[in-house]
């Protein structure tokens, strides 16, 4: 299993800002020395032309150059500089390799950072600049239409476990048939003025591992009840956590690994291929957060490893790998 990072471009933050920079080295670390299975790569920059398949040249061009509007700039929420551009190119564009790898062969793929979905087609915010997982829809289903032009159209679910709901993806697709957004989320939480997603599922404060589990199934259920996809965006967010500053849920290690499973379980019995973003993260204890991402790699390479092995459950290839076959 590839997954891809882009942690060597560190944004100068000032002193006591919340954003968590430390924890992509920090997994990224962890993950080399406790699962040197796991293939990881530089992350490449995604380019003007792909970041177009949803974001309007205008925006583009503003954080290339760091002539946003300083209103604008503080609903990112980052300071402008060269090395926060780029590395925005590139947790768009690690997110591509994911998809790539995930569709071409291995089944699952990963970016050690992404998820950023508050992200609209014109402006970021809330410490995202450019939508991931929306460029990425865009650009499998084009090269997937290059590919297999009498097939029909990709069409992706996108399963956005953050804790904060993905309003800018569900801007992004409202009108669009081929995507499918489904997002759960605490109902009290940023973004205070949320989106229409395809299917919202909205949690009370304190909520437990016992009752998210359950509300994941009823929304699995009511996904596949109404849409059939060909690929799945994973956004694995350790928020939920209940260790986490901005997360007010109340999930334990055991509950977000078995979150982590049921979405792997349910893509792997329908043989979608999987690409998984990490979303946020605000531990108290930022050893925590990198802890519930260990945990969702460790659980992804469980699941690559029956991409491996095809015939341990079933024996068929992926729709998806005969039709490029």
């Amino acid at each position: 299993m590839q997954a891809f990072y882009a942690d060597h471009f560190v944004l100068p933050l000032p002193d006591g800002h919340r954003f968590p920079m430390a924890k992509y080295a920090r997994l990224r670390e962890r993950l080399a020395a406790e699962l040197p299975q796991l293939q990881l790569g530089q992350a490449l920059p995604a380019s003007d032309g792909e970041l177009a398949l949803v974001h309007t040249p205008a925006y583009i061009s503003a954080i290339t150059t760091g002539s946003l509007p300083a209103a604008a700039q503080r609903e990112i929420g980052f300071p402008w500089s060269p090395a926060m551009a780029e590395r925005a190119r590139r947790s768009v564009g690690a997110t591509l390799q994911a998809c790539r790898s995930a569709m071409a062969r291995d089944g699952l793929g990963a970016n050690l950072a992404g998820g950023t979905h508050h992200a609209y087609a014109d402006r970021g915010s809330g410490f995202c600049v450019f939508n991931d997982f929306a460029v990425a829809a865009r650009l499998m289903q084009a090269e997937h239409a290059r590919l297999h032009r009498a097939r029909g159209p990709l069409r992706v679910a996108i399963v956005d476990l953050d804790v904060h709901q993905g309003n800018g993806t569900a801007r992004i697709f409202a009108s669009d048939p081929s995507v499918f957004t489904l997002s759960l989320h605490g109902a009290r939480n940023f973004p205070f003025r949320k989106e229409p997603s395809d299917l919202d599922v909205e949690l009370p404060d304190g909520c437990t591992d016992s009752h998210y589990m359950e509300a994941l199934e009823l929304a699995l259920d009511e996904l596949e009840r109404r849409f059939e996809p060909g690929l799945v965006l994973y956004l694995a967010g350790a928020d939920p956590h209940e260790g986490d500053r901005l997360g007010r849920l109340k999930l334990t290690f055991d509950g977000l690994e078995a979150r982590d499973r049921r979405v792997m379980d349910w893509a792997w019995q329908r043989r979608l291929p999987l690409a998984i973003a990490m979303g946020g993260g605000y531990g108290h204890d930022l050893d925590d957060t990198v802890q519930v991402q260990i945990n969702t790699y460790r659980t992804a390479l469980e699941y690559a490893e029956r991409w491996r092995q095809p015939g341990v459950a079933g024996g068929a290839l992926p729709h998806w790998h005969n039709a490029a076959a």
